[in-house]
C-alpha cells in the first residue's frame, strides 16, 4: 500500500499491529509450554488472555474509523518471534530456558509499547480521542506485562546465571 496521508499511515501501522497481535496469540501457547517456572507460564497465559483483548480492541478501533480489520504482514513481530524460536531451541537447560524466554517476551513488550505510543499520539493528533484512550489502555498492559517479566526476571536470571557457572 502507498501511504499518501497521514491517515493511510495510522490504518497502516494499526494492520501492523493487528497482524502482531495475531501471531502472539498464535505464539503465546507455544512460548509458555516451553517454561518451566510455573510463575513464568502462568504470567505468559495470563497476557495471552489480555493480548486476545488487545485483538478485540483493535477490531473495534477499525469499526471506529469505520474499516474491516485487517492486516498487513508486521515483519518486525515475524522476527522477533523467530530468533526467539532460534534461542529457545539453543537453550539445553531449564534455568536458562526461562531467561532466554524472557529477554524474548520482554523485546516483543518494548515492541508493542512503541508501536501503541505512537498510535496513541497520532491518533491525538487525529483528534480521535476516544481511540487514543483505547490504545491507552492496551498501552498500559503491554507496560505492566514488561513490569512482571522484569520482577520474575530478577529470581529466574540469577538462577540461569549460576546454572550457567555449573555447567
Amino acid at each position: 500500500m502507498s501511504v499518501k496521508t497521514f491517515e493511510e499511515l495510522v490504518m497502516d501501522e494499526l494492520e501492523d499491529i493487528y497482524d502482531a497481535e495475531k501471531q502472539l496469540v498464535r505464539a503465546l501457547p507455544k512460548i509458555a509450554k516451553e517454561c518451566t517456572s510455573l510463575e513464568l507460564r502462568s504470567a505468559l497465559e495470563a497476557h495471552l488472555s489480555q493480548t486476545e483483548e488487545h485483538v478485540e480492541r483493535l477490531d473495534g478501533i477499525f469499526l471506529q474509523l469505520g474499516s474491516e480489520s485487517s492486516r498487513k504482514t508486521c515483519k518486525a513481530m515475524a522476527g522477533l518471534l523467530s530468533e526467539g524460536e532460534s534461542l529457545l531451541k539453543q537453550s539445553k537447560d531449564d534455568a536458562l530456558t526461562d531467561a532466554a524466554i524472557i529477554a524474548v517476551c520482554q523485546k516483543v513488550e518494548h515492541y508493542e509499547m512503541a508501536t501503541y505510543g505512537t498510535l496513541r499520539e497520532w491518533s491525538r493528533l487525529l483528534g480521535r480521542e476516544e481511540i487514543a484512550a483505547t490504545l491507552q489502555t492496551t498501552l498500559n498492559e503491554e507496560f505492566e506485562a514488561d513490569q512482571t517479566l522484569t520482577r520474575l526476571s530478577q529470581n529466574l536470571n540469577v538462577t540461569a546465571a549460576h546454572s550457567a557457572d555449573r555447567n
